[in-house]
């Protein structure tokens, strides 16, 4: 390598590196924690746009939280060290977390083809608890419709439906 390289590699790393300065700056501050890391999202929020951030932050921590717990299964599922019962049992709960959260997603795009404004589902085993954006209440009619959407993405009878403008 000549001289001619060798300044060539520090010009772009400094540039690497006042991006990188630029980037927290304008958007906001990333945090890492070992192995968790959570983005700050530098938000003010105000009464039109905390309705809104209530079910994107939840959806963003669901979404954190089952990637985690996927990465933790695959690690234990290639790990050699691990009996092959536990590999089983990881192998089981790494499908079983990633069919729920596809029926997850199922649920919440159906939802909203049905004209709600946002959905929320979360499935803990045997049980699917939805957050609905909307009215006080739901009518009798819509709880149904609702549920029978769920029942059929799911195959889970257990729903509990709850409304949060």
């Amino acid at each position: 390598m000549n001289k001619k390289q060798a300044v060539i590699i520090v010009a772009l790393l400094a540039l690497i590196v006042c991006a990188g300065v630029l980037a927290t700056r304008l958007n906001s501050p990333l945090y890492v924690n070992g192995t968790d890391s959570t983005v700050s999202f530098n938000t003010k929020k105000t009464n039109n746009n905390t309705k809104t951030d209530f079910f994107a932050e939840t959806k963003l921590s669901r979404d954190q939280q089952n990637n985690q717990t996927l990465q933790t299964l695959k690690a234990l599922i290639d790990d050699n060290n691990v009996s092959k019962e536990n590999k089983a049992d990881a192998e089981k709960k790494y499908t079983k977390l990633a069919l729920d959260t596809n029926n997850e997603q199922k649920v919440e795009t159906a939802l909203k083809a049905k004209g709600y404004e946002e959905a929320i589902c979360q499935i803990n085993e045997d049980k699917v608890t939805l957050i609905i954006k909307g009215k006080d209440k739901l009518t009798d009619k819509e709880t149904r419709e609702i549920k029978n959407e769920v029942v059929k993405i799911t195959k889970l009878s257990n729903v509990d439906i709850e409304c949060k403008q």
